[in-house]
C-alpha cells in the first residue's frame, strides 16, 4: 500500500467521522428545546418560575405528573386534540383522495383543456393563504360554514390540493405506458387499473403527501383562529387561549405542548419507511 493512498484513506475516515460528530451534535442541539419542553412537563410551576428545566438534571426528585393530571382535567384541551383529530383527519383524507383522482386523471387521461387546467393547478400553489381569508370568510359566512369543523377541513382541503395534484401527477406520469397498457389490454376499465396498477405503486408518494398534509392542519393556528368555532377550537387555538392576563399558564401550557407534539411525531415515525421511499423515489425520477 502506498503512502499517499493510506494518508488519503485516513484522511476519508477522519472527514467522514468529523461528519458524524457534527451531526450528531446538530440533532441533539435542534432537539434540545423539545427536551427542556417535555422536562418542564414535569415541573410544577414553582420550581419553574425558581429556576430553568434543566435543574431536573440535577434534582429529578422535582419531576411530578401532576400537570398531566390537571391537563386531563382540563375539558378545553383534552376536547380541543379531539377537534384537531376531527378536523386533520378529513382534511388528510379529502386531499388524499381527490389529489390522487385528479393526479392520474392529468397524467394519462386525455380530456379538453388539460394542459391548461394543469397550468391553473400549478399557478395556485404561488397563492397565499392569506389572501383568501377574507374573501372565504364572506363566502363561508353566506353558506353556514363560518366557525364549523366542516368549514376548516374545506379550507385546509382547497389549499392542499394544489400541491398533492402537481405531486401525484409527475410522480403517476413516471410509472411505465407500457404497463397500464397491458392492464387495458386485459380488459382492466380506468378506476380497476387506477385501484390495482396506479395506487400501489404511487402508494410512497401518496404516504409522503399524507405526512405533510397531516403536519400542516396539525399546527394550523392561522386558519383555525379564523375559521373554526370558538367554543370548540383545535389544540393550537386552545393553547392559546390558556395565556393568563399577567403570565403563562405554564402548568397547562407545557403538558398541553407536549402532547400536541407528540401526535406528529408518531404519525412521521409509523410512516418514516414510506416517508422516505417516497422522498427518494422523486429525487430519482
Amino acid at each position: 500500500m502506498s503512502t499517499p493512498a493510506a494518508v488519503g484513506r485516513l484522511a476519508a475516515r477522519a472527514a467522514s467521522g468529523a461528519v458524524r460528530v457534527f451531526l450528531v451534535l446538530a440533532a441533539l442541539f435542534w432537539l434540545l428545546p423539545t427536551l427542556g419542553l417535555l422536562i418542564s412537563s414535569f415541573l410544577s410551576p414553582t420550581d419553574l418560575n425558581t429556576g430553568g428545566w434543566w435543574q431536573a438534571l440535577t434534582a429529578p426528585s422535582k419531576l411530578t405528573v401532576t400537570n398531566y393530571a390537571r391537563l386531563l382535567g382540563n375539558d378545553t384541551i383534552t376536547g380541543s386534540l379531539l377537534n384537531t383529530v376531527a378536523i386533520a383527519v378529513p382534511a388528510t383524507l379529502l386531499v388524499l383522495v381527490l389529489g390522487s383522482l385528479a393526479g392520474y386523471a392529468f397524467a394519462w387521461l386525455e380530456f379538453p383543456g388539460r394542459d391548461w387546467l394543469f397550468l391553473v393547478v400549478v399557478g395556485l400553489l404561488v397563492v397565499p393563504v392569506q389572501v383568501a381569508l377574507i374573501p372565504v370568510s364572506k363566502l363561508f359566512g353566506a353558506i353556514g360554514l363560518f366557525e364549523t369543523t366542516a368549514g376548516v377541513v374545506l379550507f385546509h382541503t382547497a389549499f392542499g390540493l394544489p400541491f398533492a395534484v402537481f405531486l401525484l401527477r409527475n410522480f403517476f406520469a413516471e410509472i411505465p405506458r407500457e404497463l397500464l397498457e397491458a392492464a387495458r389490454l386485459d380488459g382492466a376499465g380506468e378506476l380497476r387499473l387506477f385501484a390495482r396498477v396506479v395506487l400501489p405503486l404511487g402508494a410512497p408518494a401518496i404516504a409522503s403527501l399524507g405526512i405533510f398534509q397531516f403536519l400542516w392542519v396539525w399546527n394550523d393556528m392561522l386558519v383555525a383562529l379564523v375559521f373554526a368555532d370558538s367554543a370548540h377550537p383545535p389544540v393550537t387555538v386552545a393553547l392559546q387561549q390558556q395565556v393568563r392576563q399577567f403570565g403563562n399558564n405554564i402548568d397547562v401550557l407545557a403538558p398541553g405542548a407536549f402532547l400536541s407534539m407528540v401526535v406528529p411525531l408518531v404519525v412521521f415515525f409509523a410512516f418514516q419507511r414510506q416517508f422516505v421511499t417516497g422522498v427518494m423515489a422523486g429525487a430519482v425520477k
